[in-house]
């Protein structure tokens, strides 16, 4: 189905709240404890394992590109130390026991087993058959993963699909506009969106040292003023960024039809909410800190 009515932002109001969905997953307390279950360690092996799982057992350079905004030597001191571990097989599996156990206790079993629920899972299922291979290696692997049976776990694989291809193309744009991957978090924390700048820099094995740098290279550049704030010609290439985002990310959501893309931020709107207030996100991490 493809509609010309669909709004330009259409597709990232819609994205937003199928993200949470997928990355909720990483803060859940059941995530660490089924990939610890396999001997990894919890934070960022367990994370760079699951997220990497898809792609098999590949090394710390192929990490660092695709997540693109980690410190390699970060990477490098967790893969691929990992797959001597647990398989990428068994990390998937447990991925998955993560995602039905995270996502029962915080939408609750009645929502789990609610026809709204089903309704959102073959929405963006829907969606994703329209995403694109070609150069998306983070999509492209979880595509190649069945899809679930259950509707909660198909709607986490879903949004899993969703937001690696909006990610894949992101990091293009990312790339095309000049930013490596720590100018691409400095710049990025410095809308206020996202996480704050001392829970990322930690988070993504960055050094104060090397942050400082990053800003001293943004401020050359006239992006970042003398107090870390975007400079007019800073927001304007973020919106850029985004802008152009969205043009790459557009297809799935012009083959689900603008009603159906409403339907489904409407949905995944309502179970994101559920998941907040639930205590799905460490919120003490986000904003400019």
């Amino acid at each position: 189905m493809t509609t010309s009515a669909l709004e330009p932002r259409a597709g990232r109001r819609c994205h937003n709240p199928v993200n949470a969905l997928h990355s909720a997953i990483y803060f859940a307390p059941e995530y660490d404890d089924e990939l610890a279950a396999l001997g990894l360690d919890r934070g960022s092996m367990a994370y760079f394992a699951g997220r990497a799982a898809p792609m098999g057992a590949v090394g710390a350079g192929v990490v660092t590109a695709t997540f693109y905004n980690f410190s390699h030597a970060l990477v490098s001191r967790m893969i691929p130390a990992a797959w001597a571990i647990a398989s990428p097989g068994a990390v998937l599996d447990a991925r998955l026991r993560a995602a039905d156990a995270a996502l029962t206790r915080l939408l609750g079993p009645e929502t789990v087993a609610s026809p709204e629920l089903a309704e959102a899972a073959a929405l963006a299922l829907r969606a994703a058959e329209a995403c694109g291979r070609e150069a998306r290696p983070l999509y492209a692997a979880n595509a190649d993963l069945a899809i679930p049976e259950r509707p909660h776990l198909a709607l986490f694989h879903a949004a899993t699909l969703l937001r690696e291809h909006r990610g894949d193309g992101h990091l293009a744009v990312l790339a095309a506009a000049g930013l490596d991957g720590l100018e691409a978090v400095v710049s990025h924390c410095a809308t206020g969106k996202g996480f704050t700048p001392h829970f990322f820099r930690l988070s993504r094995g960055w050094s104060a040292e090397q942050w400082s740098a990053a800003q001293d290279r943004l401020r050359e550049r006239g992006l970042l003023d003398g107090s870390g704030e975007l400079t007019p010609d800073g927001t304007a290439l973020r919106r850029d960024i985004e802008d152009t985002t969205d043009r790459l990310d557009r297809a799935p959501y012009e083959h689900l039809g603008a009603a159906g893309v409403e339907r489904l931020t409407v949905l995944t709107g309502g179970f994101a909410q559920t998941v907040l207030a639930g205590g799905g996100f460490p919120l003490e991490h986000f904003g400019k800190g």
